[in-house]
């Protein structure tokens, strides 16, 4: 009798795309350029990406966009968040910035466009062209997610 054994990386399959883009555009205005030139209607999710650890809460916006012709989920998926602290000493209000990332490998990326299902290649660079087109946008790239340590926090 042979005998099969499950690893757990059985069941966190990578059935997505991650798509890296550059901009210093709000999440929400970046959603909007999207909706224009994609013919999305990405809108804000009802839930968000919250971590906490080491007293320190960060929680990350998610927009998304449910293609039913084509069964694709897409989410826009801000990389970073951004805690300020004041500290009032005597008349000195001192205030610190902390940023905390998604994906901290990816610094330099802002937002992930992470599209689940199975679309073709040709679906994927379109859209990576159409992003690039975009005055507000530096750069768009397909990340590898084969490289990426910190992928599971993108598995939602």
């Amino acid at each position: 009798m042979q005998v099969h054994s499950l690893d757990l990386e059985d069941f966190c399959e990578d059935n997505y795309t991650l798509i890296g883009i550059h901009t210093a555009l709000e999440d929400f205005k970046l959603a909007y350029l999207l909706n224009n030139n994609l013919n999305t209607l990405f809108s804000i999710a009802d839930f968000s990406l919250d971590f906490e650890s080491n007293n320190t809460k960060a929680s990350f916006s998610i927009y998304n966009y449910i293609n039913e012709k084509y069964d694709f989920e897409w989410y826009l998926i801000a990389n970073s968040f951004k805690e300020e602290r004041t500290n009032e000493l005597d008349t000195i209000v001192l205030s610190t910035e902390t940023k905390t990332y998604l994906i901290p490998e990816k610094k330099n990326v802002d937002y992930f466009l992470k599209i689940v299902g199975e679309p073709n290649q040709e679906l994927i660079y379109k859209t990576v062209d159409k992003i690039n087109q975009l005055n507000q946008v530096v750069t768009s790239y397909v990340v590898e997610t084969d490289t990426l340590k910190s992928k599971e926090f993108l598995i939602f």
